[in-house]
């Protein structure tokens, strides 16, 4: 602390030098076209963070050092000016409408800067990218918008965990998801739900109304102000808040929607379903004949055994013959969606400010229901944010939301409860039985039993916030200092009823609550002082502390008296408790500098130590700094004031991050309280490794920015290198040491890739504008070492040389025409019909070559319309239902898809469906390349059409606009793969990815929104 204290100080006694005589400028900004004032527009002084707002008349006064050469003027649609000061004390500014990606400002960390002097790599997403959607997370609304960032949403759930992965997955035991900032508080974004269950998104909190913008950080140079924590990028996310000389706003967003699934599978009806089961056993009894497996005396009294041994059971299931007539023909997908899922959404706000007070505040409510049955999401929730100028120096404020989340959960997709398998049903069972109870007579337990009396409902309460104070010493010195928390409130509850099957005729209950509280505070300074016309500088120097404590317990009980009673204080036998208490912290001290000369030559450099408590007291510190350089050729005098090129600029970036995303006390040694037989006691649980550090990424960017024809056609191209080394990996110890695995430092990883951006205005008039928006990334991921480990989790491995998350399983060669029977490879490449003899390799990976998003944007008069499509290339996907599904019964009855149509049925046929069986299996029900497809898709995101109703309309009724309009979500999808190409059964993990197994598609979505603006 001493060391800082010294900086700090020095830092105050440099910037004395400073202090300058000043001149009072005043002025009137309207816009070009119709000569209108503008308020709300921003004056800086360049090179500083000193300015003012214009107000309601368009009005603005400044006071400004007499070496200042330039004010910049911005307001969010027009394009950026910079004014020369020179001798003037009265500057009127004229704003027209024009490119905003080279001029508009960007936050970063602890600070903002112009994207023109940028030299990292930032993806910046405005308000309107994220707003009226009908999704209950925002990163659902950004999805294929930023190009080198991958969101896969897993699943149709509600409230699901999200997989985000920025520029790839940088490590394979370590967590991989970005870190999240909200108005500077980092935030927790973690499920902390129930572990037996899929993982819930705490994210689903935050309210995307609330959200202005979204700036991703990318590269080292624009996240390693983060250090430790940003080697899997940063998503920075900045909330509404008023402005000065805006009068009090009042705004309404109100949209409806109803949704059903993007795509259905095919499944058998009773009468193909009958077909091919009595062909199952027919082939069944030649096989058994052919094969003397039980020495029948004939073929025929072979074929007569099975297939009466499938007659007793179908007509079991059936209750009589009717499932060889057809007279009970059930799709099940019809009782696992509901027939129609809606939505709907209120958010209320007002906002406004003058010279002393700025305020946003706003109230939402959000109900929305999944397409499959059960799942369902609602939140209600408020925001303040407000700020206050005391004086000339002094300001503060208070960033707040508050949310209240209610999800009611279904059982994982590896379950018999959950909804996805209900497909396993055969089609000529009953869902429910005459007296409308979920019929118990079926081939697996019914799920909607579970849906009748089973319920597992998550409720949160969640408070983010700061509270900060800003003090400008003087024009080039100011001192921030926030205070911040993250409070999270988790209270799950469950019960399943004497009738279910995990309630197992005795009822079962629990509750689980889970506290988990972040401590946050930054205090930095900023300094710009005024060197000349030329020189710019421009630094940041500061701490922070994050302390984070999670608890957390949790009890189960059974014997219920009757399932009317649900709460733990009827079960007859309390069979569980426990309790659990963490904390980890992090103290971290950093600085950025930031240069330019005459704008045009650009570097920047910053550094950050980070301690955290997760790793031992000799390891506890890591260094992360990073440097980028840029050069703006566009500004040089053989390009300036060039009629076809507006803006060329390259730039180069190389630094390093970390990552510590591991949980806490895996360093130690560690031992566990144990009861056994009936006594206290302690076990051996965990081997601990003291010299555990930082996984560390080092990354070098280099990249090109350009605009040409005054910026109709603009973008950007970046190529990236990450070498992740000493990987926080989970290794294998022998079980002989009483332990199965150890964290060390062992491996390294790359991903190497570009990313593209391109915006163009391709027609703009008076009334018309056509403007379109494409993003391409390509990122190759490989794992360079892992010390020869097998790092695997179910049929996917991490394996050196290979990319992350490939599929391992044996190889499926086809199906022999001779005989119908599945082929296998073998290690010398040949084929067998021996399942046991084929050999395991890679078949195939889960992480895409290729992603990117593609906009077109029309407006006339007050019509908009806009269409985006998201698109994914390379990479595979595995359905593991086709084990049950897929797979000609193979020793099972499930009812089957429909491409089991196409088996093979007499010698000579040519297919890849091998012959059906039942009783002797063919295809093994075992994993297999067999089920791999090309997971590859492009489909139509999003079709918005807006009108806003006419100035001479809604002054009538006292209202500033109203905008109505119709969406579809998720409309169209080109895909080869037989369901919904947008699934991953298990969503958050490095090495899963690309697993279907019974999981519920995406919906699809159609909405009808009012925005009225008072």
């Amino acid at each position: 602390m001493l060391r800082l204290n010294s900086l700090m100080g020095l830092l105050m006694l440099i910037s004395t030098l400073s202090f300058a005589q000043t001149k009072r400028i005043s002025g009137k900004v309207t816009d070009s076209k119709d000569g209108n004032a503008l308020p709300g527009v921003t004056v800086k002084i360049k090179g500083t963070n000193t300015g003012t707002i214009s107000q309601a008349n368009g009005s603005y006064e400044l006071s400004v050092p007499d070496k200042s050469t330039k004010l910049i003027f911005s307001f969010l649609g027009y394009a950026d000016q910079e004014i020369e000061i020179g001798n003037k004390q009265v500057i009127n500014v004229a704003m027209g409408s024009g490119s905003k990606d080279i001029s508009e400002v960007v936050v970063v960390g602890y600070g903002s800067q112009n994207k023109k002097e940028l030299t990292g790599s930032v993806t910046k997403l405005a308000a309107k990218e994220v707003a009226d959607q009908p999704v209950a997370s925002f990163e659902s609304s950004i999805q294929g918008k930023a190009p080198g960032v991958v969101i896969e949403s897993g699943s149709g759930k509600v409230g699901q965990g999200m997989k985000i992965r920025i520029r790839g997955t940088s490590s394979i035991s370590a967590s991989s998801q970005p870190l999240y900032v909200i108005d500077g508080m980092p935030v927790m974004s973690q499920s902390l739900s129930d572990a037996g269950n899929d993982p819930t998104n705490p994210l689903v909190d935050i309210n995307p109304d609330d959200i202005e913008s979204v700036e991703i950080l990318k590269d080292a140079s624009a996240a390693a102000i983060y250090g430790a924590r940003a080697a899997n990028g940063v998503v920075l996310i900045t909330t509404k808040k008023g402005k000065i000389g805006e009068a009090t706003r009042i705004e309404l967003n109100l949209n409806s929607s109803i949704a059903k699934p993007t795509i259905r599978r095919k499944f058998l009806n009773t009468q193909q379903y009958a077909t091919l089961i009595e062909e199952a056993a027919t082939n069944d009894g030649k096989y058994d004949f052919a094969n003397n497996v039980s020495g029948f005396a004939t073929e025929a009294d072979a074929i007569n055994y099975y297939k009466g041994r499938v007659d007793k059971r179908m007509t079991a299931l059936a209750g009589g013959d009717g499932w060889k007539t057809n007279a009970i023909n059930t799709d099940w997908q019809d009782e696992e969606f509901r027939n129609t899922a809606h939505t709907n959404q209120i958010d209320l706000s007002a906002s406004g400010g003058n010279e002393k007070t700025k305020y946003f505040v706003s109230g939402s409510y959000s109900d929305q229901e999944a397409i499959v049955i059960v799942n369902r999401f609602k939140r209600y929730g408020a925001r303040l944010n407000l700020e206050h100028t005391a004086n000339s120096k002094l300001s503060f404020g208070v960033n707040m939301g508050i949310n209240r989340t209610e999800l009611n959960r279904i059982s994982n997709d590896d379950a018999f409860s959950t909804p996805g398998q209900l497909v396993a049903q055969v089609p000529f069972s009953r869902p429910y039985d005459s007296t409308g109870e979920p019929s118990s007579n079926t081939l697996y337990y019914n799920g909607l039993i579970s849906k009748k009396y089973e319920y597992n409902r998550q409720v949160t309460f969640r408070t983010i916030g700061n509270a900060f104070l800003n003090y400008n010493f003087m024009p080039s010195l100011a001192f921030r200092s926030e205070v911040g928390t993250d409070i999270y409130m988790l209270n799950e509850d469950f019960f399943q009823g004497k009738p279910t099957q995990d309630g197992g005729g005795i009822g079962r209950g629990g509750n689980n609550i889970t506290q988990n509280v972040i401590l946050n505070t930054n205090n930095y300074f900023t300094y710009t002082p005024h060197i000349s016309e030329n020189h710019n500088v421009s630094a940041v120097l500061g701490m922070s502390y994050l302390q984070n404590d999670l608890r957390g317990n949790a009890v189960s009980g059974e014997n219920f008296p009757s399932d009317a009673v649900k709460n733990l204080g009827g079960a007859g036998t309390i069979t569980g408790g426990s309790s659990n208490e963490q904390r980890y912290t992090f103290l971290s001290y950093f600085l950025r500098a930031n240069y330019n000369y005459k704008s045009k030559y650009l570097a920047s450099f910053s550094i950050r130590t980070d301690g955290s408590s997760r790793f031992g007291p000799k390891n506890r510190y890591g260094w992360f700094p990073a440097g980028s350089l840029g050069w703006v050729l566009s500004e040089e005098n053989f390009l300036k004031g060039s009629k076809v090129l507006n803006l060329l600029k390259v730039r180069a970036s190389y630094g390093k991050t970390g990552n510590a995303e591991i949980g806490e006390n895996n360093y130690y040694t560690l031992l566990s309280v144990t009861n056994y037989p009936m006594l206290p006691g302690f076990s051996p649980t965990q081997l601990g490794d003291p010299t555990l550090h930082w996984e560390s990424t080092q990354q070098a960017d280099a990249g090109i920015e350009f605009g040409f024809f005054d910026n109709r056609l603009s973008g950007e191209i970046d190529y990236y290198n990450k070498q992740t080394t000493d990987l926080l990996l989970r290794t294998n110890v022998p079980l002989a040491s009483g332990f199965s695995s150890i964290y060390r430092n062992v491996g390294a990883m790359e991903n190497k890739g570009v990313e593209i951006l391109l915006n163009s205005r391709n027609i703009q008039t008076r009334n018309f504008t056509w403007t379109t928006s494409l993003n391409l990334a390509y990122n190759k991921n490989r794992v360079k070492s892992i010390d020869g480990q097998i790092i695997e989790s179910g049929v996917q491995r991490a394996v050196e040389g290979q990319p992350i998350g490939v599929f391992y399983m044996q190889r499926y060669a086809g199906v022999d025409p001779a005989t119908g029977d599945a082929l296998y490879y073998t290690s010398d490449g040949k084929t067998t019909n021996d399942y046991t003899k084929a050999d395991r390799g890679v078949v195939g990976k889960s992480n895409p070559d290729w992603t990117g998003g593609f906009t077109n944007t029309f407006s006339y008069k007050g019509i908009d319309l806009g269409v985006f499509f998201t698109f994914v290339e390379g990479n595979q996907i595995y359905n593991q239902a086709g084990q049950y599904q897929s797979v000609g019964f193979g020793g099972g009855y499930d009812n089957q898809t429909i491409d089991q149509m196409n088996r093979w049925q007499k010698p000579g046929d040519i297919t890849n469906i091998p012959r059906l069986s039942h009783f002797f299996g063919n295809g093994n029900q075992a994993p297999s390349s067999q089920w791999i497809y090309d997971g590859s898709y492009i489909r139509l995101k999003s079709v918005t059409l807006g009108y806003n109703l006419p100035k001479s309309v809604v002054s009538t009724v006292k209202l500033n606009s109203a905008r109505i309009f119709v969406a579809g979500y998720n409309l169209w999808t080109k895909t080869k793969y037989m369901s919904d190409p947008e699934v991953n059964s298990n969503t958050l993990g490095n090495i899963t990815g690309g697993i279907d197994f019974y999981t519920v598609p995406q919906a699809k979505t159609w909405t009808l929104g009012l925005n009225v603006k008072f």
